[in-house]
């Protein structure tokens, strides 16, 4: 094992400051201190560093009575980068900018029309004004090869066409990340949603456009190809099971019987994977609430021999673009922070 220098110390410390600031809120000295079990001239030392980098800055003080270094309260440069999610359709595109902290500073929609290069360059324009972006991510339909991040397989978005992520990074001049749409949604159900405390878990997105995404060991799994989850493409009872269960579809059947349709996709899941929880999302999934995920339980009993639970979506708003947002201050955090958590 190899003994760790002292300019990775330093990063590591001060990365472990940067993550307590983002979590908690402002912090003073001592308590930065009393979180990181770090000495007081160590905790000096990284508090002056970060502000000479344009991290950090003196936020207030604490205590009315009180004065000196103690009682600074120190907050992460909110402005100091800033990042776009984009939830780009096959009717509309919506985007949400957000600074360091993860507070949205703008947002914007268009319908889906003309060049798309220029389209999503004029809507990211509108939602961050007069800012700067650091990192842009974008979820679309359809599967991301895990190793070049280029759409592998038509997505039915009008002007969709190859070498668009390419365009879009010479055009903006920043990192730009593409991912399908529910991978992400995901990503905002294990942050902020009923999959937050599930190391594993399946995404099932029921409406306009079905598919899923599959979480394993905490980490998204995208399959060799980008693949894992296109569980549209399955058949159930001679039919594929994108047809089975759209929005559609879901108007013109009892709820029991539609539950059935989903139990019966699911359980290829849990047969195969075991995740011990299924996420009913998108438009249906989330319409159907609590009732519709009892249902489907009930029914994946008599389907599958793992227990699963099953629950409805909870992530409140846009859980593609949420999700866009947080990959993109997740890679962003990680580039200007300088160590990865």
């Amino acid at each position: 094992m190899k003994t760790a220098t002292p300019s990775t110390a330093r990063a590591i410390n001060d990365r472990l400051a940067l993550d307590l600031l983002l979590e908690r809120g402002p912090l003073s000295a001592p308590q930065l201190r009393s979180l990181t079990g770090l000495s007081r001239p160590t905790v000096s030392d990284l508090i002056e560093r970060l502000i000479d980098s344009g991290l950090v800055e003196v936020a207030g003080e604490s205590g009315e009575d009180r004065r000196g270094p103690n009682a600074r309260i120190y907050g992460l440069v909110a402005g100091r980068a800033h990042v776009a999610g984009v939830d780009l359709r096959r009717d509309i595109v919506h985007v949400t900018v957000a600074d360091l902290t993860g507070r949205t500073v703008g947002s914007a929609g268009r319908p889906i029309g003309g060049d798309l290069v220029d389209l999503v360059e004029g809507v990211l324009a509108e939602a961050a004004g007069r800012r700067s972006l650091d990192t842009v991510v974008v979820g679309a339909p359809g599967l991301v090869a895990p190793r070049d991040g280029e759409l592998v397989s038509s997505n039915d978005v009008p002007g969709w066409r190859s070498g668009l992520v390419a365009s879009w990074r010479e055009r903006l001049g920043v990192p730009v990340v593409l991912e399908n749409e529910v991978n992400l949604a995901a990503v905002a159900e294990a942050r902020g949603g009923v999959a937050q405390n599930a190391e594993d878990f399946v995404l099932l997105w029921l409406g306009d456009g079905v598919g899923a995404a599959v979480v394993l060991g905490g980490r998204l799994r995208r399959g060799a190809s980008g693949g894992a989850g296109e569980i549209g493409y399955l058949e159930v009872d001679g039919t594929a099971f994108c047809n089975l269960v759209t929005s559609a579809v879901a108007r013109g059947l009892a709820r029991t019987e539609f539950a059935a349709r989903i139990a019966k996709g699911a359980a290829a899941f849990v047969s195969l994977l075991d995740p011990g929880l299924v996420v009913l999302g998108g438009e249906c999934g989330r319409a159907g609430g609590a009732e519709l995920a009892e249902e489907v339980a009930a029914r994946l009993r008599d389907l599958a021999p793992a227990p699963t639970e099953v629950r409805a979506s909870t992530v409140k708003g846009d859980p593609v673009l949420q999700g866009a947002v947080l990959t993109a201050l997740d890679l962003t955090r990680d580039r200007v922070f300088g160590v990865s958590a």
